[in-house]
């Protein structure tokens, strides 16, 4: 009997076992991912920021600039590009939206954003874009990969349409998560006008013919959770001018906004409250069940080897059958 239920742990143990690493890098890869339908929504603010006034074109002081950001999946859209990628894809449309303090529209410009929903490397198909541009994304935009290594990653910037390095720096503790800290610099560089922009009759094609450019720089930062990949915090200190051209009349250059841009402080809890979710899904597959199911498997093959060497242990003396007469001998 200890010999069946020692087979039986056996068996047991082995299974346990193999499971272990065939849950961690074999179904992991496979199951986590970004759904096709994800909708989010992020509200930032830059506190007296300085803004340009497109009635006058003067720079002033505000007390505040609000950036709405929102991505939605393109369900229909992901499927068509599934047809011919091969893989599982998300397509987010993107819109970043900037309001002066009296609510109204500064400026807004759309992204088409598609990548491997499982490894967020963007995949090129027809749509992707910036502000109606045609792009080629190389590197991630808004999220990590899962499980964040303690290295540089390649950052895409919509304002430019380019690719730069985001650097890692370190380890960090934000509202009580273990995150990446990372950063990215973009120098000044020439950008495109907006494609809407407050003031009726105003375009980028008529500001273009004024010989006026617009120049941007940035420090975009990010508190990164390194299972999910998601950043639980995000700023940018963040810079634009408009530069030479007759629609500034004779100035070389003049502030168009200016302004430590940061997270309003309750999409920063809502978004810790949701990354700690995600990342206790995430442990379970990487870290919580494997481990768990490993030694588990230990523990199994240790009771089945215990059950038998106990079958095996000869007969203790007391247990030998005394019912059997002695010999008597005369």
């Amino acid at each position: 009997m200890r010999r069946k239920a020692s087979l039986v742990l056996l068996a047991c143990a082995v299974f346990f076992a193999a499971l272990s690493p065939l849950l961690r890098w074999y179904a992991f890869p496979r199951l986590a991912k970004i759904p096709a339908n994800q909708y989010q929504d992020m509200v930032l603010v830059a506190k007296n920021a300085t803004l340009l006034d497109y009635g006058t074109m003067t720079a002033k002081k505000v007390p505040q600039v609000t950036i709405v950001q929102t991505l939605k999946g393109n369900v229909a859209a992901a499927k068509r590009i599934e047809k011919t990628a091969g893989r599982d894809v998300v397509v987010w449309d993107g819109l970043s939206y900037v309001q002066g303090p009296d609510g109204k529209m500064v400026s807004e410009i759309p992204e088409r954003y598609i990548f491997d929903a499982h490894s967020q490397e963007p995949v090129h198909a027809t749509g992707e874009m910036v502000d109606g541009d045609p792009v080629a994304r190389d590197g991630i935009e808004f999220k990590f990969p899962f499980l964040t290594e303690k290295r540089d990653y390649e950052y895409f910037d919509a304002q430019t349409r380019t690719t730069n390095p985001i650097h890692y720096k370190g380890t960090q503790t934000f509202r009580g998560v273990k995150v990446y800290y990372f950063e990215q610099t973009i120098p000044w560089t020439k950008v495109p006008m907006p494609k809407k922009l407050p003031v009726q009759g105003i375009t980028a094609e008529s500001v273009a013919k004024t010989g006026t450019t617009r120049w941007y720089t940035t420090v975009r930062r990010f508190w990164v959770e390194p299972a999910t990949g998601a950043p639980v915090y995000g700023e940018e200190i963040h810079k634009e001018e408009l530069r030479g051209g007759t629609l500034l009349g004779g100035r070389a250059k003049v502030t168009a906004f200016a302004g430590d841009v940061k997270m309003r402080e309750d999409y920063i809890e809502s978004t810790v409250a949701l990354v700690k979710h995600n990342r206790t899904l995430v442990l379970m597959l990487t870290s919580y069940l494997p481990w768990g199911f490993l030694s588990l498997g230990i523990a199994l093959l240790a009771l089945s080897l215990y059950l038998e060497a106990r079958s095996r242990r000869p007969a203790d003396p007391e247990q030998v059958d005394s019912s059997v007469p002695e010999p008597v001998s005369v």
